[in-house]
């Protein structure tokens, strides 16, 4: 490709509206064009990256046995009604009628219609497994749609969906797509985790987030760098961080905490550790009639130590709050515990709550927690003398770098990351709700066992920005950069011998199938190198007069801080070692 030929749109400064670096970045480069909220036109930049991205998702799961369809963006909302996520699915579910007023969804995702197929089409035992997979454009409406690709409206995603007789081969189905991801992430060039997940909306038993490497992250990714270890925070299991109570040492003692209503204001005023406090926290789950209305309260104590925080997912897969749950409102509290927030603790209560303690809390002696008077505060607290045991002790907290791994391999260690795929064993969820069924051996029909994969296709864009770059620009792997080299002739309109010698360069790379670009803009050398270090080409060759009196060219990689001096018969073979 010609740069005369191709269409090259930079800008010296980002848009004010843009964010996060890879926002700033892909505006600047000409990859992206913002048509509204969320809503972006890809530019050809932009789209040669994505179509290299899916080109390496294509070639992976075709690999691994999956089968490329397409479905549509427009769904019937007949079908969601089925699985009842036409309701429960919430205002990012985007909702449209037809002209005859039938209601209509833009998917999100596509579980729905690939039930759909799989319950027509795969009949018998003899058909599975299958996996279906297509790359297509998604809707989410975000109500607050920002950092350009990484949270946008209209985005695409590759999503698959495998098929089995039984849990075995579903379970099957998910190794080889685990596989196949891990194998698609290395081919993109970028550091990422593969680390377990919760399986959120889209439900099922099993999960894993591919999250690439970022400082500027969303996501906390627990990690032990001893082992294999690694799960997100909503997922990683939180040991007790004491092997077992101690003894009671202290007497139960109301203690005077005047304005002191946070456990670090309490620890500072008594001259105490924040670990010896314990923080409470007042859950409430409603019990509703058939007509939806609540008919009875249940009002939860969770308590953690001072220096930890509440894990509401962990929270929410307990027995008892599995149904949903709310924070307590000022009369509830003041209802149970008689005393505003900042001062409750599990001894004298005025009503009982379910009282849940923290792994690490369950051991604890001699600790301090609320008094349930506004102002005080008791110390030397301690389980079973002055308190009965908790009702339930469950791991409910996120996990702090230095907390043991669970898999006893040595201590955990935390980075941000970026969620860019993520993979699901979802078992009989959507097929039983779906009435999806194939006919055993013995004639007999059984639901079939799904499994759910996707890649954000153009989050990746995101993603890589994020990992990748400096303040010159963006730094591309080769595999997923919109051109591996560029050929930068200076001052080509002027010369014969560098319009020559570029032209037979750029020649010869493309006879070798390199994804090469001469840039024969007939632009300066600053403005030049400029474009190309913002686009993040990962290999420049300039060719100059200068140089070729030398006999010679400079071949620079991105990352490179020199250039390296060659002859051009040897750049060819330099530029196939340095790409590989």
């Amino acid at each position: 490709m010609k740069a005369t030929q191709f269409f090259v749109s930079t800008l010296k400064e980002a848009p004010a509206d843009a964010e996060v670096v890879s926002h700033q970045l892909m505006m600047r480069a000409g990859m992206i064009k913002r048509l509204g909220a969320g809503i972006y036109n890809y530019m050809p930049m932009g789209l040669r990256v994505i179509r290299k991205v899916e080109a390496i998702i294509r070639e992976e799961m075709n690999r691994a046995g999956a089968v490329e369809l397409l479905m549509p963006v427009v769904q019937p909302a007949e079908l969601w009604q089925e699985t009842g996520r036409f309701q429960a699915y919430g205002p990012e579910l985007m909702r449209v009628k037809d002209r005859h007023g039938r209601d209509f969804i833009i998917q999100p995702t596509s579980e729905e219609v690939i039930t759909d197929i799989a319950r027509q089409e795969l009949r018998s035992y003899k058909q599975l497994p299958r996996n279906f997979y297509h790359i297509q454009t998604k809707f989410r409406d975000e109500r607050r749609p920002r950092f350009g690709v990484m949270r946008g409206r209209e985005f695409t995603m590759k999503d698959a969906y495998s098929f089995d007789r039984d849990k075995a081969g579903a379970l099957a189905s998910y190794e080889v797509m685990f596989g196949a991801y891990k194998r698609i992430f290395d081919r993109f060039g970028l550091q990422y985790r593969a680390v377990a997940a919760d399986t959120g909306s889209i439900g099922g038993d099993a999960s894993h987030e591919f999250q690439v490497i970022a400082k500027t992250g969303e996501d906390a990714i627990i990690y032990c760098p001893d082992s294999d270890y690694a799960a997100n925070i909503e997922l990683a299991e939180a040991l007790s961080l004491l092997p077992q109570r101690a003894a009671a040492t202290q007497p139960l003692t109301k203690t005077p905490t005047p304005g002191k209503a946070t456990c670090a204001d309490v620890a500072e005023l008594l001259g105490l550790p924040l670990a010896q406090t314990v923080k409470s926290l007042v859950l409430a789950t409603d019990e509703t009639n058939e007509a939806g209305e609540v008919v009875k309260t249940q009002v939860w104590l969770l308590m953690v130590r001072g220096d930890h925080e509440l894990n509401e997912i962990k929270a929410g897969k307990l027995e008892g709050l599995k149904g949903g749950f709310r924070f307590a409102t000022l009369a509830e509290i003041d209802e149970h515990f008689g005393c505003k927030p900042g001062y409750l603790g599990p001894i004298g209560l005025k009503k009982p709550v379910k009282i849940v303690a923290d792994r690490t809390v369950a051991h604890m002696a001699d600790f301090v927690c609320g008094a349930n008077d506004a102002d005080y505060h008791y110390t030397g607290a301690n389980w079973g003398r002055d308190l009965p045991e908790p009702d339930l002790v469950a791991d409910i907290r996120n996990v702090v770098a230095g907390d043991p791994s669970p898999d006893g391999k040595g201590v955990l260690a935390i980075e941000r990351g970026i969620e860019v795929g993520h993979v699901f064993y979802l078992g009989t969820k959507y097929s039983a709700a779906m009435n999806a069924t194939y006919l055993d051996e013995n004639g007999k029909p059984q639901l079939m066992e799904m499994g759910c994969y996707g890649i954000g296709v153009t989050r990746i864009l995101g993603a890589a920005i994020e990992q990748n770059h400096d303040e010159r620009g963006i730094i591309w792997p080769a595999a997923i950069a919109p051109f591996a080299v560029v050929i930068c002739p200076i001052g080509m309109d002027r010369s014969d011998e560098v319009k020559t010698a570029a032209t037979r360069l750029y020649e010869d790379l493309l006879a070798q199938g390199m994804d090469v670009l001469l840039d024969d803009r007939g632009e300066r050398p600053g403005a030049m190198f400029a474009d190309w270090e913002l686009v993040g080409v990962p290999q420049r060759v300039v060719i100059s007069d200068r140089g070729l009196k030398e006999g010679l060219v400079e071949v620079q990689g991105r990352r490179d801080k020199e250039a390296t001096k060659l002859a051009l018969a040897e750049v060819a073979g330099h530029l196939r070692q340095r790409l590989a």
